[in-house]
């Protein structure tokens, strides 16, 4: 195999994105700086490489956003990415600026809420299980909770969830054949856009106690937060912090159904369910990849990479790395927790997500009241719809039958 073989390594591939790791097993082992010469792209697949790449944003820097497709990758990609596409001094001050509105305790406090989402979805999905023999876990409330969740911390009306969630979707979502975001998706984006400047400008005139008001008063040596600035954040809530914990928790179940004895010691209690958690970031991260744009010529694995190159960093990848992971293909829940802080699901470094502590805290709300109300499930994979993306792993439709605890 070539280094330079486009078929090796295709992120738009629909067969790519059904099962990606026999992919990333080559390229970690014959090809672990990759050329994709016909998208103009470099990819690193090891786990040490990524994660050095991922702490130096000087070398690998964010400036033109982390998105493979072409039209998103630009120096304006701040806009809709907000610090995610910013280094140095720059993604410092914003991130601050936002840390002061988005604060831990905002998310601590978010948990009765989100103990009540969790409630009244399982309350529906059940309902709809025993209705039918089955229900849809997406449908039902893996992609309805994380939504709601951010939407109420940001201020969504009730009335305009749904459309806001659509346009999230149609966001990461990739063509087949559209080698980049499709028509579709730039819409959806002005349209966000076009939404969250209206909601910005009225908190101005009418500020009232959610995350939205807050970035408008937030404060830090004086400087605050600019309208467009805000509107970034915003979207990056609603896309990255929405998707990727749908698809994290339809990830969740798709592989402990996969597991019926690591079932049984779940659905004993409650004590595994952080493990599971984070075994299925490690082992299906819905964050797959990101993109980063090379400052300087660089030497990697005897091949000069140009300045100016997209580089692709594979999570994916590097969360299932042979040199770092015992038996790395196995979804085990009782893998060492050394093990699972090595895991780069939420990145490292300046850019670790600032969201990892809501979705820890969604994922185990949901999954902890699914332990308590059911005894087990099985999951229909061979009916499973996957979104495709290439950034994003996950599933559009899960069906799966739950079991009842008796009583519940």
């Amino acid at each position: 195999m070539t280094s330079t073989t486009t078929e090796i390594f295709d992120p738009y591939d629909y067969d790519f994105h059904e099962d990606p790791y026999p992919v990333y097993a080559r390229l970690r082992e014959e090809a672990p700086l990759y050329r994709n010469a016909s998208d103009d792209f470099w990819a690193l697949s090891r786990h040490a490489d990524v994660h050095a790449a991922m702490k130096n944003d000087s070398a690998f820097s964010n400036r033109m956003g982390v998105s493979l497709d072409a039209s998103a990758w630009n120096q304006d990609a701040h806009r809709v990415m907000s610090f995610l596409a910013l280094d140095g001094k720059e993604q410092t001050r914003l991130r601050k600026l936002v840390s002061a509105g988005f604060t831990p305790r905002r998310v601590r406090e978010l948990a009765p809420g989100v103990q009540a989402l969790t409630d009244r979805y399982l309350d529906g999905l059940l309902a709809v299980n025993e209705d039918r023999g089955e229900a849809d876990w997406i449908a039902e409330l893996a992609g309805k909770l994380p939504m709601d969740v951010i939407s109420q911390m940001i201020g969504v009306a009730d009335a305009d969830r749904d459309e806001v969630r659509r346009l999230a979707d149609l966001m990461v979502h990739r063509e087949d054949g559209v080698r980049d975001v499709p028509e579709a998706g730039m819409a959806a984006a002005l349209e966000l856009i076009g939404y969250y400047t209206t909601m910005v400008a009225e908190r101005r005139k009418r500020p009232n106690d959610d995350l939205t008001s807050a970035l408008i008063q937030a404060e830090v040596d004086g400087d605050r937060l600019r309208d467009h600035e805000i509107i970034a954040f915003l979207i990056l809530m609603v896309v990255a912090g929405n998707e990727t914990t749908t698809k994290l928790l339809g990830n969740a179940l798709l592989h402990l159904g996969a597991n019926p004895s690591q079932m049984k010691d779940v659905f004993t209690g409650t004590d595994l369910v952080g493990s599971w958690i984070e075994e299925t970031l490690r082992h299906d991260t819905s964050t797959q990849m990101l993109a980063r744009c090379v400052a300087d010529d660089i030497e990697l694995h005897g091949q000069i990479v140009p300045a100016g190159a997209k580089l692709l960093v594979l999570i994916g990848s590097a969360n299932r790395d042979e040199r770092v992971f015992t038996a790395p293909t196995v979804f085990d829940v009782h893998r060492s927790p050394e093990e699972l802080a090595k895991s780069m699901s939420f990145g490292v470094g300046r850019h670790f997500c600032l969201g990892a502590n809501l979705a820890r805290l969604e994922s185990r709300v949901v999954l902890e009241e699914l332990v308590r109300r059911t005894s087990g499930f099985e999951v229909h994979a061979d009916r499973a719809v996957r979104v495709h993306s290439t950034s994003v792993r996950g599933f559009a439709e899960l069906p799966v039958t739950f079991t009842r605890r008796a009583g519940r």
